[in-house]
Parts: structure tokens; C-alpha cells; sequence
């Protein structure tokens, strides 16, 4: 074992790492200066929907695989067995249910940020409320994501805390203020192979010092480490199969769904398919970073066993647990320590650059454009560069405070996980309900909010009550991520004491975190729909068609039809690739260029790019629909394609 000395980076360690940030860079600085240039919002915000599947795929799945996720799965098997394996099987449906129902509709709709479509469903206000509550969760997360990893990087090697901190702040927003979201895609996928590539050395290495990993699984036999299937129904049991695989599901969509940091991936595919062809190929992706996390955790165990790092005082908390292995693991193979860090920043820095293009989209489509409808693409290109830098500064800030936080920083992770279950339940409520309406809507959503931060807060302060009464715990050693609900699915706890099950109020506290995002969507779901029905629900002529998934029409089959049009379940899908269905579809936008002169194009899903013909067949059809309608649908028309 290392000892309680401090451990610390070789010349070659800091050569590998200084590499990653060098490579990063120049990744975002060739996008900066190649092909367009990021002189358009379409190509800054949307790497102008020219994208493959893979780096799609690569992308969304790095932006999943922050830093906190590395150092807690493994610690997290550690401590508590591969039950968490079983997140796994919440996978199929967590993006089986995007590819088919989240995509088609937003992809046709040809969003640029998915919070435009709650205007289309709703309108304005729940369109802003729901940008405002995006940034809000994102700002939060985006300083602890930096800190938390740079903390756990200085307490075990020593490396100086904010010189790790600026180092990626800096980066990671000179890259994405310069190369736009073509460069933060690349640079995922960049990312992910070094991620890949810093668990694979750790197992090997790791499960070689072991004696191999036939004695890894020995050992984490003997010391209980491998879980059956439990099958317990208890919502307030933290880990078994239905709080993984079925609440797990609510957390994948609440990610995979509807977090404009995912959406913006698919949306800037090429096409619909490769959109949904990059959910499919994250899937494999996905449990086989789970496999190597919990991997790592078992071959931690086969190390150290019962006698942790943890309870030898050689670390303060269990998110350096992870950190001290891999210092100890190699300890006397230079380099490969420095890999592992990288693969950590890695993450960090595709989670964080994510965020800043995220926050910049959504700051710039849903607050600064309709405001300004007559602003130049060069000036509208400017600002959204601007607002990346100025969210990665924001950033910055952001690590400072939760630097000074201490103990909060589980109640920032919280945050951040609260938020995500209300956003899923609006977007629900608008795309599978038809008679839902605003002001429903809007009450929803607040709904949702209140709930989620009276349990997160409540089970905050339940665990810091608890924490004094025992004497046996501190600020530093509660479970800083355990209440997370979409992009950390990996909490990191401390050991727990056997209790009578909480009655009354304390079991509401005490829902497993994993059933957050499912509770507080349904509370917005439910509170949402009551509304609506007592408000005056919506009727299917005054939905914006393509708005709606028409799943209803699909569960309520059986019901006569005109039953079925009053709840307005008989309008499908539209499909943009039959002419008939394209030419009723409002999906054509004013596109702006640097001249200010509006040029109108089809935003129709080919499989091919278009020829020359083609694009004229389709002016066409839109004269012929322009010609076709009478006066007061034709400035609805016109109305309609101006807001997309």
C-alpha cells in the first residue's frame, strides 16, 4: 500500500495530462478556423446539422460520463456490491423511448433549442419559465462539476487545487466559445477514448496485482460484493432492481429526453435517422462504461477488502477513495497515473464545455432572439460566442462558491437533480396529453419545483439531523451526491446504519433518489392535467401540428372514434416524407442571412442531400400552398414559420 504519505505525480504523469488540455484545445481551434468558421449561429449552435451518428453518440455519451460518475460508481461497488449494476437494464428504455418518441418530434420541428417547442405546444411564458428553471440547473452544476474532481485531485496527489481548477475552466471555454458545438462533439469523442482508456489501465493493472480476475471475483464473492436480484418494492429501499431498472428509466429520459445538452446532439445530426441510430449505438456504450465502473469497484475490493483507505484515514471522503487506488495501483508505472486523471478531467471537461453550449443556445434562441428578430447573423453569431465565454467565466465563479460551501455541495448536486423531473414532466404533459394547455402547464410545473425541493431539502436536512445525533458523522463524510436525479447516476455514500422504517412525512424524505425524477414528473403530469380540465383543455384544432405524440389515440384504440377526437387522439405523427402530410406542416422557418434577406426553405428529413431539383419541386409546393389558402390561414402560415 501507498501509506499515509501523500502521493504524487511523475514529470511523465503532467505530460500526459498537459497533453489532453493541449489536444482539447487544438481540436476547438481547428474548428475555428476550418469550414465555416463559426460564422453562423446554425453552424456555432447546431455545427450547422452536418453531423454522423457516431460522434453523436460518442458525444452524448461523454456528456453522461462526468467526473463524479467515474469516482462514485466505483466506490459505490465498493461499498455496497454490484446492485448498482443493475442500472443497466433502466438503459433500454431510457433510450429506446427518446430514439422513437423525443426525436421524431423534435427533429421535424427543426428546433434549434428544445425549449422552443414548449411555445409551439404552449406558448411564451412556459417556454421562458422552462428556460429560466434550464439555466438555473445548469449554472448550479457546471462549478461543482469543475471543483469536485480538482478537490479530490489535490487532496490525494497534491496538485494545486485551483491551478487544476482554471486550467480546465479555461480550456474547456476557449474551445467551445472558438469551434462551437462541432468542436465540443469532437472533442467528446476525443474524450471518451481517453476515459475508455484510463479505466481499461486501472482494471488491468489493478486485477493483475491481484492475482487476476478470476481472484478479483473470489474475493468480492467471499466478501458479498456480488448481488442477486432484489426484488423489493420498498420506494424507500436506496438500490434494488425497481429503483434502478424502472426508476432508473425517469432518469435516463429526464437526461436522454429532454436535456437541451442531449437535444442539441440529435438535433444537429443529418438526419433523423443518424439522430436515432446515435441512441441506438450509445446504448452498448453505456453498459459497457457501467461494466468498467463497476469493475473497477470490485477490483478496488480485492485490494483492500474490508480495510478501506477510508477507515485508515489515508483519505477524508469516498470520492477520493477512488483517486488514492489508482495512485497506489500505480505507483510505480509513471504515466499511467497521469492517463487516469486525464480520463477524469475528460469527463469534467465534456460535461462542462456541454453546458456552456447549452446554456449559450438556449440564452440566445429563447431570451435574446425573439427580442431582437431583426439581429444580423454576423452580430447574432458574435453574441452567442460571447455568451459561451461569458457562461464559462460564470463557471469559474461558480467552482469559487462551491469552494466555500463545504457541506452544500450535496444540497448544489441536489439542485441539479431536483430540476430535471419537473422538466421531464412538462414536456410529457405537452407532447402525450393533447388537452393539456398553459395554464396548466405553468401550474405543473410549479407544482413539480415546490415537491422536488420540499423532499430534497427535506431529505437534506433530515440526513444533517440524523448526522449530529449519531455524533458519527461530519459535513465532509454526508453523501455529497446522493439525491442526483439525471446527469450524475452515481451517488457517493458513506456506510449506513441499520433503522426502523420512517412513518408519516420522514418516508416521503426518505424516497430512494433514483424514484426522484419519476415522482416529481408524475406531480406535474397530474397537477398539469387537472388544471387543464378545469381551465378549458385544449382542443386538437389549436395545437401546432407535429407538436403532439399520438400516443393516447394508440393506448384508447378501442374507444369509438368521435370519443377519440374529443380528447384529440387522432391526429398522428406527421411524417415529412410523404408530400401529401409535408404540405400541411408549418415546418418552414425564415432563414436569415448576412444581407437580411429571408430565404425560405423546406427543413424536410432526405436520407440523401437534396439535388437541384428537388429543391425546386419543393418551392413549388410551397407556392401551391401559398396560393391554396385563404388570406387569414395564410398569414397564420406565414405567422407560424416566423416562430419556428
Amino acid at each position: 500500500m501507498g501509506g499515509v504519505v501523500q502521493m504524487h505525480f511523475t514529470t511523465v504523469d503532467y505530460v500526459i495530462f498537459a497533453l489532453l488540455l493541449v489536444a482539447s484545445t487544438g481540436i476547438g481551434l481547428f474548428h475555428a478556423f476550418s469550414g465555416g468558421r463559426q460564422r453562423t449561429t446554425q453552424e456555432f449552435l447546431m455545427a450547422d446539422r452536418s453531423m454522423s451518428c457516431l460522434p453523436v453518440s460518442l458525444s452524448l455519451l461523454a456528456t453522461f460520463q462526468s467526473a463524479v460518475a467515474i469516482l462514485g460508481a466505483p466506490s459505490e461497488v465498493y461499498t455496497f456490491g454490484t446492485q448498482y449494476w443493475f442500472l443497466g437494464c433502466s438503459y433500454f428504455l431510457g433510450l429506446l423511448i427518446p430514439a422513437h418518441v423525443f426525436i421524431p418530434v423534435f427533429y421535424r420541428l427543426r428546433l434549434s433549442s428544445a425549449l422552443q417547442y414548449l411555445e409551439l405546444r404552449f406558448n411564451k411564458t412556459v417556454r421562458i419559465c422552462g428556460t429560466v428553471t434550464f439555466i438555473f440547473q445548469m449554472v448550479i452544476y457546471m462549478g461543482v462539476v469543475l471543483y469536485a474532481p480538482a478537490l479530490a485531485l489535490n487532496a490525494v496527489t497534491g496538485i494545486d487545487l485551483w491551478g487544476a481548477v482554471l486550467a480546465m475552466g479555461l480550456v474547456c471555454t476557449l474551445y467551445t466559445a472558438l469551434g462551437g458545438l462541432k468542436a465540443v462533439i469532437w472533442t467528446d469523442v476525443f474524450q471518451t477514448v481517453v476515459m475508455f482508456a484510463g479505466q481499461l489501465a486501472v482494471i488491468v493493472v489493478g486485477a493483475n496485482q491481484a492475482g487476476g480476475i478470476a481472484e478479483v471475483w473470489r474475493k468480492a464473492t467471499n466478501g458479498s460484493r456480488i448481488a442477486g436480484l432484489d426484488l423489493n418494492p420498498d420506494p424507500l429501499e436506496r438500490h434494488t432492481f425497481w429503483t434502478l431498472g424502472v426508476g432508473g428509466v425517469f432518469l435516463m429520459l429526464a437526461l436522454y429526453g429532454v436535456n437541451q445538452a442531449q437535444v442539441q446532439r440529435y438535433l444537429s445530426s443529418r438526419t433523423e435517422k443518424e439522430a436515432i441510430m446515435s441512441c441506438y449505438i450509445v446504448f452498448p456504450c453505456q453498459q459497457i462504461v457501467l461494466c468498467l465502473g463497476c469493475m473497477m469497484g470490485l477490483v478496488m475490493f480485492a485490494r483492500y477488502g474490508e480495510d478501506s483507505p477510508l477507515d485508515k484515514g489515508f483519505v477524508k471522503s469516498n470520492d477520493q477513495m477512488v483517486l488514492y487506488f489508482v495512485m497506489d495501483v500505480f505507483k510505480d508505472l509513471p504515466g499511467l497515473a497521469g492517463l487516469f486523471v486525464a480520463c477524469l478531467f475528460s469527463g469534467a471537461l465534456s460535461t462542462i464545455s456541454s453546458a456552456f453550449n447549452s446554456l449559450a443556445t438556449v440564452t440566445m434562441e429563447d431570451l435574446i432572439k425573439p427580442h431582437f428578430p431583426n439581429m444580423t447573423e454576423a452580430k447574432a453569431t458574435l453574441l452567442s460566442k460571447g455568451l459561451a465565454l461569458v457562461y464559462g467565466l460564470v463557471c469559474l465563479a461558480m467552482a469559487y462558491v462551491a469552494s466555500i460551501m463545504g457541506s452544500v455541495l450535496q444540497a448544489a448536486f441536489s439542485i441539479f437533480g431536483m430540476v430535471g423531473g419537473p422538466l421531464l414532466g412538462l414536456f410529457c404533459l405537452g407532447l402525450f396529453f393533447p388537452w393539456a394547455n398553459s395554464t396548466g402547464a405553468l401550474v405543473g410545473l410549479v407544482a413539480g419545483l415546490a415537491m422536488a425541493f420540499w423532499i430534497g431539502i427535506g431529505s437534506f436536512l433530515l440526513r444533517m439531523s440524523e448526522a449530529n445525533a449519531m455524533g458519527a458523522l461530519n459535513a465532509t463524510n454526508l453523501p455529497l451526491f446522493d439525491n442526483m436525479t439525471t446527469a450524475v447516476m452515481t451517488p457517493l455514500v458513506s456506510a449506513t446504519t441499520a433503522k426502523p422504517r420512517p412513518t408519516g412525512v420522514e418516508a416521503l424524505y426518505s424516497l430512494s433518489y433514483m424514484w426522484y425524477s419519476a415522482h416529481n414528473s408524475a406531480v406535474v403530469v397530474v397537477v398539469g392535467l387537472l388544471v387543464s380540465l378545469l381551465t378549458g383543455p385544449m382542443k386538437e384544432k389549436d395545437l401546432m401540428p407535429g407538436t403532439v405524440f399520438p400516443v393516447m389515440g394508440t393506448l384508447l384504440f378501442f374507444l369509438p372514434e368521435r370519443y377519440r377526437e374529443k380528447l384529440c387522439c387522432v391526429t398522428p405523427l406527421p411524417n415529412p416524407h410523404k408530400a401529401k402530410e409535408r404540405k400541411t406542416l408549418p415546418y418552414q422557418r425564415a432563414k436569415k442571412d448576412g444581407n437580411k434577406a429571408a430565404q425560405c426553405k423546406e427543413d424536410t428529413v432526405t436520407e440523401d442531400k437534396e439535388t437541384e431539383s428537388d429543391r425546386a419541386q419543393t418551392e413549388q409546393e410551397d407556392l401551391e400552398i401559398r396560393m391554396a389558402l385563404p388570406s387569414c390561414q395564410l398569414t397564420t402560415h406565414m405567422v407560424q414559420e416566423t416562430a419556428l
